[in-house]
């Protein structure tokens, strides 16, 4: 992974470091986001918790209900996926990596789909390396770049609200797709929660390899 990666220059502006993926290398759980967060940038760890603990200045979700407030590592600590007191800088994960879409960040806006493209082979490099078992995209857009990739459902039938939680199967991977924790109400926290102790719990190993919905 190129630590001093020029392929997008108006990113190299922007951003802090190059961030690239993290965590446990032989997991069945890989979490994909969009691109780092604010807290991110700075210690080079991708779904970082953001400074002010919101999603990019964002205080509720799609649905305009308010914000839970919680985040990915909370939500990660509670299935006992992270150590509550290892460092942000450096949080102790099990059978976990995070990665994103894009490795570098813009502050003013989120990533175009040629800075996207530009950094899909470190992502498909990510990928081959970890080989999971489940894909977690978080949001929208990487629920819609990993579906038109790994599923043969028509992008516009994925959908991250009504998919939250919902196990999609695909080409080699379940995805299980996410909105953002911060945009989540509590009740959408909870719900995610239940749904992946339940696959956590269930023989999911089984599944891979299978390409139907």
């Amino acid at each position: 992974m190129d630590e001093e990666c020029r392929n997008c220059p108006a990113l190299c502006e922007t951003r802090t470091q190059v961030v690239h993926g993290y965590g446990d290398v032989g997991a069945d759980f890989l979490f994909i986001g969009e691109r780092p967060t604010p807290t991110a940038d700075e210690v080079g760890v991708p779904l970082a918790v953001s400074d002010d603990g919101t999603a990019d200045g964002r205080n509720g979700n799609e649905n305009g209900d308010a914000a839970s407030g919680t985040t990915l590592r909370r939500m990660l600590e509670r299935l006992g996926l992270c150590d509550s007191t290892s460092p942000p800088e450096q949080p102790c994960l099990e059978n976990v990596y995070l990665t994103n879409l894009t490795r570098c960040r813009d502050p003013q806006r989120k990533p175009t789909d040629e800075e996207i493209g530009n950094c899909d082979p470190y992502l498909n490099a990510e990928i081959r390396m970890i080989n999971p078992e489940i894909l977690i995209p978080v949001g929208e857009r990487a629920l819609t770049e990993l579906g038109t990739e790994y599923t043969t459902t028509p992008v516009d039938e994925l959908d991250v609200t009504a998919d939250h939680g919902q196990r999609i199967r695909g080409r080699g991977f379940e995805l299980v797709p996410m909105i953002d924790p911060r945009e989540q109400s509590d009740a959408q926290t909870q719900a995610w929660l239940e749904a992946f102790v339940a696959l956590m719990a269930s023989d999911y190993r089984q599944t891979k390899g299978q390409r139907d919905r």
